[in-house]
């Protein structure tokens, strides 16, 4: 393997989400070879392509049809392959910076609710059924709940300990991740690391979310996945949301030698 994509390889997620590990991330990693030595094609740039690929996706999948459904499920993955390059890009030419993570993270919030208010949409365009509706918008709330309830709880924690933030980062710091599949492994390494890798789908993160929506678009399946789709947020909403409650009453207790 040659040293440019030795370096490329090097920047991708070492925890990636599902699809995204095994997909989308390494053909992010095949673009970029083409791409990061491009120099007016910025990391922001690439983030507002994914952006806009985005809502040409969700453009077509309101229009509806198999041919606009399909393309659509294209779209949708060129746009997270496009996602998953602005982050490499900027580790690679070691020019990350704080508003570049923002509006990916910002952008990323916003794919997620326009694709599935487009599918919710679809599918009450087919059935004149409201219930696909209702269910996009419970899936997408409880969905934003897992972020909002980490960043309140991480509000929180900093009001009350203004060393928190570094406490986190260092104990992120131990536990940092090391390669353990990919070029230069052997296939039983990476075989053992794909298998592995499955376990993630259990998550129904956006990497899940990208595999979901793109096969029920293929298969025109919608209302389907988005039962999936809200039952799996309202579950992980909630839960992700009470444990960060009782690790920060615990946090307390310990500090208080309760």
């Amino acid at each position: 393997m040659n040293d440019k994509l030795t370096r490329l390889w090097a920047t991708k997620t070492k925890n990636d989400e599902w699809w995204s590990s095994f997909v989308t991330a390494p053909l992010a990693i095949a673009l970029n070879y083409l791409a990061v030595d491009i120099k007016w094609l910025t990391p922001n740039v690439i983030t507002l392509l994914s952006f806009v690929v985005a809502i040409l996706s969700a453009v077509l999948i309101i229009a509806g049809g198999t041919v606009n459904f399909i393309s659509a499920a294209l779209l949708i993955h060129l746009s997270h392959i496009l996602d998953c390059m602005d982050g490499q890009m900027a580790r690679y030419r070691n020019t990350p910076s704080l508003a570049g993570c923002y509006f990916d993270k910002l952008t990323d919030q916003l794919q997620v609710t326009l694709w599935f208010g487009a599918i919710g949409y679809a599918a009450y365009a087919q059935s004149y059924d409201v219930v696909p509706v209702f269910l996009a918008f419970i899936g997408v709330s409880f969905y934003s709940l897992r972020g909002y309830s980490k960043y309140v709880a991480i509000y929180t924690e900093v009001a009350d300990d203004n060393q928190y933030l570094e406490k986190i980062s260092e104990k992120e710091a131990d536990l940092k991740r090391e390669d353990v599949a990919g070029p230069g492994y052997g296939l039983l390494a990476n075989m053992k690391w794909f298998v592995l890798e499955q376990r993630k789908i259990i998550n129904f993160n956006e990497g899940v979310f990208i595999f979901m929506l793109s096969l029920a678009l293929v298969l025109n399946t919608l209302t389907p996945m988005l039962w999936l789709f809200a039952i799996s947020q309202v579950i992980h909403g909630l839960m992700r949301s009470w444990l960060r409650g009782v690790n920060m009453t615990n946090n307390s207790s310990k500090i208080l030698g309760k």
